[in-house]
C-alpha cells in the first residue's frame, strides 16, 4: 500500500508501469535502454479515492487524464529506471494530495469607501497629465 493522506492509500496492484525508451539527449546509453517510466492509474475505477477527489484530480491532470479516466504520467528526468519511478510515482502523491485539498469558495466583496477614492484620485491625476499634454485650442 502506497500511503498519500492519512485517509487515501493506494494499492500496488491499482498501479501500471511500463518502461519504455526515454527521449532526449544521452547518445548510445538512452538508445538502447528502456529507463523513462510510463505510469497508468485507473482514476474512475479506484475504489481507495472518493468521488469528490476524483473530481478535482480529474481537473488537476488535464491532457494527462484520458476519456477513459485513466491517469497516465511519464517520466524520463533521470538516466536511472529505478530514479524515474520513483518520480513518477511521487508526482502522482503529489497530484492526488493536492486534489484532496478543497478550495474555498469566493465570498465577493464590494470595493472599501478609501479604496474608492484612491481609484479617483489616480484617474484625476492622469487626467491632469493628460490635459497638460493637449495643444492650443483652436477657437
Amino acid at each position: 500500500m502506497i500511503r498519500v493522506t492519512h485517509r487515501i492509500s493506494l494499492d500496488e496492484s491499482e498501479l501500471q508501469e511500463s518502461f519504455i525508451r526515454a527521449s532526449g539527449p544521452g547518445g548510445q546509453h538512452v538508445n538502447k535502454t528502456d529507463s523513462a517510466v510510463q505510469l497508468r492509474f485507473d482514476v474512475a475505477a479506484s475504489p481507495n479515492i472518493p468521488d469528490d477527489v476524483k473530481a478535482r484530480l480529474v481537473r488537476l491532470a488535464g491532457s494527462r487524464m484520458t476519456a477513459a479516466g485513466v491517469l497516465i504520467i511519464v517520466g524520463d528526468t533521470y538516466r536511472s529506471q529505478l530514479r524515474n519511478r520513483e518520480d513518477v510515482r511521487e508526482r502522482l502523491i503529489d497530484l492526488i494530495r493536492d486534489a484532496t485539498v478543497v478550495p474555498k469558495n469566493r465570498r465577493p466583496t464590494k470595493p472599501t469607501y478609501g479604496s474608492q477614492q484612491r481609484r479617483l484620485e489616480g484617474k484625476a491625476k492622469r487626467s491632469a497629465v493628460k490635459q497638460g499634454r493637449r495643444g492650443p485650442a483652436d477657437d
